[in-house]
């Protein structure tokens, strides 16, 4: 996707705008227009210069933002917020001017305040020195007026040509009163601009902190860095590091590139990567990333990634591509927004003519009418999406947590299902031991220091678990290391290790039981919870056992079981045999488990999913899961597996830990939910507020409240998302427990939270996600997973329906709705298939 920047846009008029001349230019396959960042992402073959000037003919500014080590630079440049200086003085002059004005046509003319000016005592004098201030006012906000016509003119009327259009039918009208009736408006002519502005100050800043997260990222790498030459330590622009260089950090110092340290002991402090707050001891051969920030020590470090290669700079084109997207959601808004501004026109005309006929003077009818085009805002339909996206994508960034899209944002919280990887994704993926059972007359030392010395000498990952196992041991001493000495070692694969104890001639042997010779029920036992034992001997005597096994990461049950309590299925897809995949599965408590899968069908098994389940998601780390990761509706890459998962997710856990799914999940139904809530606004706000100012309602609205109406319009769909900020990811034990002992039956987000607010006075506003609309059907005739698939198929095919999970056990199915759908659909659908419902709760 390539990306530009656009400028001279003011609402979702200009957007809709853009995206439609783009999206014409032959080769372009996809146009995707930002309000908020004022970019635009365009997939296809077309020409740059082809897409610049289809933008430049719609009336408005692009240019590509430039493939180098300084486009994030540029970027950081253009969301650096320019727009609130500017519009700081534009207010300040404009009050200035409106007081004076406000004085004089108010004042003066309603309270009797004194003529400061003598001259203006003449009420010609008057109304020409009020059409005179007027004027600067609109001079001063002249930027409404040049978009504003040009638009109108071009045949693509915005938010500004409704301003535009406003004022000036104030002022025209006011000028032609002058010599009549000198019913003025001239305040009004003035007032509405300044308003506007009052509200696009408001949007400008409450935009502008929607983008921190983003601006923050972008500032965390240094322009400086320390490096070695030949003439010592020399400081040079970051951007000139290349990849072999030697780099120095100091206590205190940002991380300029990617880099493997060489020498030194320190501690990283890498919060803005994972969100974790704990230093990472870092030594030789540990990795470092460029934005995070050393604590203390001396690391010389070798440069391995450098520019847009660095993780830091991932995470920037992945937000800020993000930001360039749209969620299917934004669809809505779009549709509305290509025919609001001459809908709103078009009303406009229509208040001023029914008023006229109804037998009102122009004045009220021009009111009405000028009411009616300042009062609408369609920049609230077009920012309700966007401002939203762009705050949940800082939220998860901050927590480690990357959506590639904005329809990857939507569709995580809209899954009926995840299917999890096992191996690295559920468990570690590195083999650790889990018993070390020694035999009877044999002390746990004895044991561990025969298998330390044959081991060592090893390089299967089996011998390392055992080795690493021990030098983590707080009571290692150096009688269990080294009080052997291995002579003659052996490796025999796929069964073991051998070798010969120098000091008693004795033969050591360790390996499988089939090397060993042995066989008892705890090798039995070991080998059905999933874990692979080894077992040792001296000479003639067993010593006892060893098991290892792939160690299950310590926040997986917990993870999965927020999962379930959001209703989500769980699986566990993994090529491992049954009984080891069966055994992991118990521990983690997954609903169903897949085994013996070669990483060919992964994919299949997911196709198979969505069918059942509606949207599903995988989460994997590996080469092999990227079929699968691709073929889901939301594929989720744990943030330290292979280079080619994380480029087939749509998200991207940087933390390596499964709550973060769940996690992902919440942020995503709260974004969902803060986006319904803006869209509601702003549909409910203009279909109750235009009515309003045609004086519709019995009440004739001045002009300028509609202009203060609409400028607080945008800012209130602004600061509702902002409000996502506030948003949280991770239960502690506190909600854990609640939840657990204080579920409703149906399940429902809303409750929990109010009785957790009650009962705690905390704000736990995020604890499950957003559930949108819920019905549970009560259905009679279900006999198998055969008969569920059946009946998820047939309402998911109904429009309206997100995620259907069915129950024989329970004899229910239990629906996410994005919309009403009336229960005689979802009846006959069921029945259809010949089952019966009984009830629809």
């Amino acid at each position: 996707m390539k990306k530009y920047h656009v400028t001279g846009m003011s609402c979702a008029a200009c957007q809709a705008r853009v995206e439609k001349a783009v999206s014409a230019v032959d080769g372009v396959e996809s146009c995707a227009v930002s309000l908020l960042t004022n970019s635009m992402g365009v997939e296809g073959t077309a020409q740059d210069k082809d897409i610049i000037d289809a933008v430049v003919k719609a009336g408005y500014g692009a240019s590509l933002f430039r493939d180098s080590s300084d486009s994030f630079s540029e970027e950081e440049s253009i969301l650096m917020d320019t727009e609130t200086p500017a519009l700081k003085k534009r207010l300040i002059l404009s009050i200035i001017f409106l007081v004076i004005l406000m004085y004089y046509s108010m004042g003066h003319m309603m309270f009797g305040w004194p003529v400061l000016i003598p001259i203006l005592e003449n009420h010609m004098a008057l109304a020409i020195f009020e059409m005179i201030i007027a004027l600067i006012v609109m001079y001063i906000n002249r930027k409404f007026f040049t978009s504003g016509f040009r638009s109108l003119f071009a045949g693509a009327p915005n938010m500004d040509t409704l301003v535009a259009l406003g004022s000036a039918a104030s002022f025209g009208y006011s000028l032609v009163a002058m010599f009549k009736s000198m019913d003025l408006y001239f305040e009004s002519a003035a007032m509405i601009p300044t308003l506007i502005t009052v509200g696009k100050l408001l949007e400008a800043i409450s935009k502008g902190r929607t983008t921190d997260a983003l601006k923050s990222l972008m500032k965390m790498s240094p322009k400086t860095a320390l490096i070695e030459t030949p003439d010592g330590e020399t400081e040079v622009p970051a951007k000139d590091i290349r990849i072999g260089d030697i780099f120095i950090l100091k206590a205190g110092s940002i991380v300029p590139v990617d880099g493997e340290v060489i020498e030194g002991n320190s501690a990283i402090n890498e919060a803005m990567l994972s969100g974790e707050s704990i230093p990472v001891d870092k030594a030789e051969g540990s990795v470092v990333s460029a934005g995070t920030q050393n604590v203390n020590g001396y690391l010389r470090c070798r440069a391995t990634h450098v520019g847009e290669d660095t993780t830091l700079a991932g995470i920037i084109r992945i937000m800020s591509d993000a930001a360039a997207t749209k969620a299917p959601l934004a669809r809505i808004a779009d549709k509305v927004s290509a025919v609001f501004v001459p809908t709103v026109i078009a009303f406009s005309i229509l208040t001023f003519i029914g008023w006229m006929i109804a037998g009102r003077d122009v004045g009220f009818s021009i009111a009405r009418a000028i009411s009616v085009l300042v009062i609408s805002c369609p920049c609230a339909l077009g920012l309700a999406t966007p401002v939203a996206i762009m705050v949940a994508n800082g939220v998860g960034a901050k927590n480690g947590i990357l959506y590639k899209t904005a329809e990857s944002l939507e569709t995580a919280g809209r899954i009926g299902a995840v299917v999890l990887d096992k191996t690295g994704t559920i468990t570690k993926g590195e083999p650790g031991v889990t018993d070390v059972l020694p035999e009877e007359g044999v002390t746990e030392e004895e044991l561990l220091s025969f298998a330390y010395s044959l081991e060592k000498l090893s390089e299967h990952p089996l011998a390392k678990a055992v080795v690493e196992y021990v030098d983590g041991l707080h009571n290692a001493t150096n009688n269990i290391k080294e009080s052997h000495n291995i002579t003659g070692f052996e490796t025999h694969p796929g069964a073991g290790v051998s070798g010969t104890d120098a000091e008693t001639g004795e033969n050591l042997k360790g390996g499988n039981p089939a090397f060993i010779s042995a066989s008892s029920e705890t090798v039995d036992k070991l080998s059905a919870e999933g874990k692979t034992p080894l077992l040792f001997m001296s000479g003639d005597r067993f010593l006892g056992i060893i098991a290892v096994s792939d160690q299950i990461k310590s926040d997986s049950p917990r993870a999965i079981k927020e999962l379930k309590d959001m209703d989500i299925y769980t699986i566990m897809l993994t090529g491992d045999n049954k009984v080891t995949a069966e055994a992991v599965a118990k521990k983690v408590g997954v609903d169903k488990v897949i085994a013996g899968v070669m990483p060919d069908d992964k994919e299949r098994v997911i196709k198979d999913m969505k069918e059942q389940y509606g949207r599903v998601a995988m989460v994997g780390d590996g080469i092999n899961d990227a079929p699968a990761l691709i073929s889901s509706d939301a594929g989720f890459a744990i943030g330290s597996g292979t280079d080619v998962a994380v480029d087939a997710a749509d998200i991207v856990l940087m933390k390596d830990s499964l709550e973060d799914v769940a996690a992902a999940v919440r942020l995503s139904k709260k974004t969902i939910r803060n986006i319904h809530e803006n869209l509601f606004w702003a549909f409910f706000y203009n279909a109750l507020c235009i009515p309003l100012a045609m004086g519709l309602y019995g009440i004739a609205m001045k002009p300028m409240y509609g202009a203060a109406a609409m400028a607080l319009s945008s800012f209130f769909v602004c600061m509702n998302a902002l409000r996502l900020n506030r948003a949280k990811l991770y239960l502690n034990e506190t909600d854990r427990a609640y939840l657990k002992e204080n579920k409703p039956e149906s399940d429902s987000e809303d409750i929990i939270i109010e009785e957790i607010k009650q009962e705690t006075g905390s704000e736990n506003n995020n604890i499950k996600g957003d559930n949108n609309m819920n019905k549970t059907i009560i259905v009679e005739g279900m006999m198998c997973e055969h008969c569920e698939a059946t009946v998820q198929k047939a309402l998911l095919a109904i429009d309206g329906v997100s995620s259907a999970k069915a129950s024989h056990k329970e004899g229910t199915v239990t629906l996410e709705l994005d919309n009403e759908v009336s229960d005689d659909i979802l009846k006959t659908a069921v029945e259809d298939k010949d089952y019966k419902v009984i009830e629809i709760r």
